[in-house]
């Protein structure tokens, strides 16, 4: 199983106790670690190559 794969699973844990938890600060806790498992899973895709970097992000010096 891919690293980036391990990280998803964790993502949609964090999402599945959310879904349990008892009160509003906790599932904003839950989902925040969600949205950082999946911030984490796309990065490691793109140090296996797996994905391009990002490209345009910044203007260029002439194009600013």
């Amino acid at each position: 199983m891919k690293q980036s794969d391990i990280f998803r699973d964790n993502a949609d844990n964090c999402l599945q106790l959310a879904e349990r938890a008892d009160g509003q600060p906790a599932h904003k806790r839950y989902s925040r670690m969600a949205d950082a498992w999946r911030a984490l899973a796309h990065e490691q895709d793109w140090l296996d190559g797996e994905i391009p970097p990002l490209t345009g992000r910044f203007p260029r010096p002439q194009d600013a």
